[in-house]
C-alpha cells in the first residue's frame, strides 16, 4: 500500500524531495487540489483538420486522466504527497481515470463516486499550427463544498480563481477551510471569456500565498501595459507573485524573501501544451514548500514544462524526478556544447544538489497509450 492510502505496485518508495522538511506536527499530505476530472484522448501528428467528410490517420495517440488530473499527476511525480477531490462515475472511463490516479500515487479520499453519471470526455486533435479540442460532460453531481466539507490538512493547495467572490473569500468553503487549517493557497485563474477582467477577482488575493497567471492574463487583471509592471502590481497583493509569458519565460516576485528573478523558456520543439501550466505550477509549489531561492524555484518550474510539451497528453507528459535526471545527466554528458548548452549547465547547476544519485523511486512519465504505471 502506498502512504496516501490508495493501493500502489511501485516496488521502491518514491524519491521525496520534502524529506529534509518533514517533522511530526505537519501535515501527512503536501498538496490538496480539487477539479473535474477528463477522460482525454489526443490525437497528435494530424496534417490538417478534416473536412467534408474526410478521414485523416493521426501519427500519434494516447489516452489519459485530463482536466484536474493533469495538476494531480504532475504533482505527484515529483514527489509531492498530493490529494484530489473530484467526482467520478461508476462507469468504465471513471473506473479507468480511478485507477490509473492511485496507481499514481494520487489520493482519492476527499473523492466520490457517482452511479448513472456519465464521465467527461475530451477529445484534442494537435496539427501542426493548432489545436482543438472537442468535449462532452454534465454538471458535477453535487456542490464541491458539499462532496468535500472541511479538506484533509495540508501544506498547500493549488486552486483556481475563477469562482470567486468579490468579498474576498477564496469562493469556495473548502478552499477557506484549507487555509484557516493553515495551508498555502497558490491561486491560477482562467481566460475570461467575457473578456471584461472584473479586478475584483483579486479580492481572493488576501488569502493566497501565490498567485500564477500568464501574462496576458496578469496585464488584463491589473490594467497594465507590460508583464513586468503587472508582476510590480500584483506583488502588492500577494506574497509570490508569478508571471508565466510562453516563449519569453516567466518572472516572479517573492515578497517574503524580498527575491526577484526571470528565466527565459527552454528552446524546445513543442509537440502538446496539454497541461505544461500544470506542470510549472505544481513545480513552483514542490520549490517553495522546499524552501529553494526563487531563481531555481523559476527554472525548475521552467525545465519541467518544457519536458511536458515534448510528449503527448496531459498528464501522460507530466515529467518525474527521473526524466529531470536523464535530462540533466545528458546535458552534463554533451561535450563542448554550444553556447547555449553552456548557459544551460550553469543555470542548472543547483541540480546536482537535488537530483538523487540513486535510482531507486525515481518516477519516469507514462508511455504507454493506455498508462496504468507512471515508470511502465
Amino acid at each position: 500500500m502506498n502512504p496516501m492510502g490508495g493501493s500502489s505496485t511501485h516496488p521502491h518508495p518514491r524519491f521525496d524531495p520534502l524529506a529534509a522538511t518533514r517533522a511530526p506536527d505537519q501535515p501527512d499530505i503536501d498538496l490538496f487540489v480539487h477539479g473535474m476530472v477528463f477522460l482525454d484522448i489526443i490525437f497528435t501528428g494530424v496534417p490538417a483538420m478534416p473536412h467534408g467528410g474526410q478521414e485523416i490517420w493521426a501519427d500519434g495517440m494516447g489516452s489519459c486522466p485530463g482536466g484536474i488530473a493533469n495538476l494531480a499527476v504532475a504533482a505527484a511525480r515529483l514527489g509531492l504527497r498530493t490529494s484530489l477531490a473530484a467526482a467520478f462515475s461508476d462507469d468504465d472511463y471513471g473506473e479507468f481515470c480511478w485507477r490509473t490516479l492511485q496507481q499514481e500515487g494520487v489520493d482519492l479520499t476527499a473523492s466520490q463516486r457517482y452511479p448513472h453519471w456519465h464521465s467527461p470526455v475530451t477529445v484534442s486533435i494537435a496539427t501542426p499550427d493548432d489545436r482543438c479540442m472537442i468535449t462532452h460532460g454534465h454538471p458535477e453531481p453535487e456542490c464541491p463544498s458539499d462532496m468535500i466539507g472541511h479538506p484533509p490538512r495540508s501544506r498547500a493547495v493549488l486552486l483556481d480563481l475563477s469562482a470567486h467572490d468579490p468579498g474576498g473569500s477564496l469562493g469556495v468553503a473548502w478552499a477557506d477551510h484549507a487555509h484557516e487549517a493553515g495551508a498555502l493557497i497558490f491561486a491560477d485563474v482562467g481566460w475570461d471569456p467575457t473578456e471584461r477582467w472584473d479586478d475584483t477577482i483579486l479580492n481572493a488575493l488576501g488569502r493566497c500565498h501565490a498567485f500564477m497567471p500568464n501574462a496576458v492574463e496578469a496585464m488584463a487583471y491589473t490594467r497594465t501595459d507590460s508583464p513586468q509592471d503587472a508582476l510590480y502590481a500584483l506583488a502588492d497583493r500577494v506574497p509570490l507573485a508569478v508571471v508565466t509569458n510562453g516563449a519569453h519565460g516567466a518572472s516572479a516576485y517573492d515578497s517574503t524573501t524580498g527575491e526577484e528573478a526571470s528565466v527565459p523558456a527552454l528552446r524546445v520543439t513543442a509537440i502538446d501544451p496539454t497541461g505544461a501550466g500544470d506542470v510549472f505550477g505544481a513545480a513552483v509549489t514542490l520549490g517553495t514548500l522546499a524552501g529553494w531561492p526563487l531563481t531555481h524555484r523559476l527554472a525548475f518550474a521552467a525545465l519541467c514544462s518544457s519536458l511536458s510539451v515534448q510528449q503527448v497528453g496531459g498528464s501522460l507528459a507530466a515529467p518525474g524526478w527521473g526524466d529531470i535526471a536523464d535530462w540533466w545527466q545528458r546535458l552534463k554528458d554533451t561535450p563542448a556544447g554550444t553556447a547555449y548548452q553552456m548557459s544551460l549547465r550553469r543555470r542548472y547547476a543547483f541540480l546536482d544538489d537535488l537530483v538523487p544519485h540513486a535510482a531507486g523511486g525515481m518516477v519516469h512519465r507514462a508511455q504507454a497509450t493506455i498508462a496504468h504505471l507512471s515508470d511502465a
